[in-house]
Formats: structure tokens, sequence, C-alpha cells
């Protein structure tokens, strides 16, 4: 298996600059949040049917999820310093390195957890007295490597939060029928699972060494790339669901293709035994899949044109 970057190497997705605000950027990686804030926009979109929607009402998802992801991730890194330290692919992150204090790393959390209950409560209240659940439940993600080789699945779980805090954000109420909005989540939860088995990957020495879980760890490299397989197999057939059950046409058909062509074009960029172009499958294309996939959806709603509309 290609071996890791030595110690020194920056990560993929990591700005140039040294000011502060970079620093902030790098420490979350603030790139990644283009993965599932497409799919926030979807659910939105998906509410847009029956409740009419606004700038401001995007403006607050937005803000919302950002912060939320800012919160989660800054979490992550702060939980995970002393392991980030060890380990060569990641002991120039900001932490680890010293580039950021840790006083200053639990004042951006805490400032990013303030923003996103904020915004979800300038939403409506049943965004806002749901938010302090969400929250809680992406920054327990962090815990989990330690006890639990299903991991990925509560890191799929939380960032399938999106697209049903984004319906719930315009609608204000459940959708209909009652099991749509969990397949929708459903289908965001087994796409960010499989992607992140196949990130995995890189570290399963590293996290053998240091006693921690994941499905490489738990079944191996070739293992692991099939059940990533079996996971994006299962994405694909909950957005189809979710459009049969919606009603949506041949763009959201199509939407549902194109997604499908990607992923199986992410699989054909990494084997278990060349990671070569794991940032690319990584980074590129979940960002391309998420971006794309949302187009359609937005293009169909446009088409549709009748109901509450869009802005």
């Amino acid at each position: 298996m290609t071996a890791a970057p030595r110690g020194g190497a920056r990560e993929g997705q990591t700005l140039d600059g040294t000011s502060l605000v970079v620093r902030y950027l790098n420490f979350v990686k603030l790139p990644h949040t283009l993965f599932a804030l497409p799919f926030a926009l979807v659910g939105a979109t998906l509410a847009s049917y029956s409740a009419p929607v606004t700038w401001g009402a995007l403006g607050w998802i937005v803000l919302a999820f950002t912060a939320a992801r800012f919160a989660a991730m800054g979490f992550n890194r702060i939980v995970d310093r002393d392991l980030d330290a060890r380990n060569p692919r990641t002991a120039m992150r900001e932490l680890p390195s010293g580039s950021l204090t840790l006083a200053q790393a639990v004042a951006a959390v805490a400032a990013a957890s303030a923003v996103f209950m904020v915004a979800a409560f300038r939403l409506n209240p049943l965004c806002g007295w749901l938010s302090p659940v969400a929250l809680g439940w992406v920054l327990a993600y962090s815990y989990t490597k330690r006890f639990t080789r299903w991991s990925h699945l509560v890191l799929g779980v939380s960032l399938s939060i999106a697209p049903v805090g984004g319906y719930l954000a315009i609608a204000g109420r459940w959708g209909e029928p009652w099991w749509m909005l969990l397949v929708l989540a459903a289908a965001v939860a087994t796409w960010v699972a499989g992607f992140d088995i196949l990130y995995a990957l890189q570290d399963r020495t590293f996290d053998l060494a240091q006693g921690l879980h994941s499905i490489p760890v738990a079944f191996g490299a070739e293992r692991a790339v099939r059940i990533s397989q079996g996971l994006h197999l299962t994405t694909v057939a909950c957005l189809a669901a979710v459009g049969l059950v919606t009603g949506a046409g041949f763009i959201y058909a199509i939407g549902v293709a194109v997604a499908a062509g990607l992923l199986w074009y992410e699989h054909s960029l990494v084997t278990p035994h060349d990671l070569r172009k794991l940032d690319a499958a990584f980074f590129t294309m979940n960002g391309v899949i998420s971006i794309a996939f949302f187009v359609f959806v937005l293009a169909e709603r446009m088409m549709r044109g009748a109901g509450a509309g869009l802005p």
C-alpha cells in the first residue's frame, strides 16, 4: 500500500498563507464544507414544493450548516490533537504544529456552536430546539473511533442532518410521507460513510498501532473497499427512492444517474493497494457529486415551476 506522507508534508486542500484567518480555515478544512452543504440545499429545494423559500432563509441555512461543521471539525481536531501529533500524515495540523493554541481552538469551537444555535432559532422554533441535539451528535462523533469500527456511519449520520435540517428550515415540519426524509438522510449517511472508509485506508497501519477502530482495521483493506462500494450502491438506491416518492421527473433521474456514474469513477481511482489518487477521490469527486446532484434537483424544481416557488 502506498505510504502516508512523511512528517512535515502538507495535507491536501490546505490553503496557502499564515494569517490567523487562514490558519482557522485550514484548522477545519473549510473547503470540505462543499461535501454536504449542497445536500442541505437539496432538502430546502424539496421543501419548496410545499412552503415558500426566501433568500433570508437560505442565508441562515448556509450559516447554520457552516457553523455546525466548523464546530464539529474543530472539536474533532481538539479531541484528536495527541493522535494527530503522533501520525506522520497529520503532524503538521494546526494544533500539533503549534500554529494555533488550544485556547484559540476552544474559543473558535464555542463561537461556532453559538452561531449555529442562533441561526437555527432564526429559521424557526423547531430547528432551534433541535439544534442542541444535532450539535451534541456531531460533536460526539469525535470519540467513536476509540471504541467502534462503525465510526464512519456515525459520521455519515452526522452529515445526514444537513438535508433534513434544510427541509425543516423551510417547511417547519416533518415531510410526507414520514419516511421520505429518513431515506434522504440514509442516502447522505451511506455516501459519507462510504467515502470516509476509503479515506481511512491510508491510516490503517497507524490506527492498528494506536488501538483505534475503523472498517479497514476490522476487515482489511480489500473488504473495506467492498463495504464502501456496497454503501454507495445504497446511496444511489436511496436517492432514486426519494425521487419516486416525491414524483420527480426525468431531470432528477438524470441527476441520480450522474451521481451513480461519479461514484463509480471515484471507486475506479482507489484500490486497496494504491492510494495515490485518494485525494482526488476523496475531495474532488465528492465535492463534484454533491454539487452536481443539487444542480439537477434545482433544475427539476425550476422546470416544474408551480407551487410555493424559489426566491
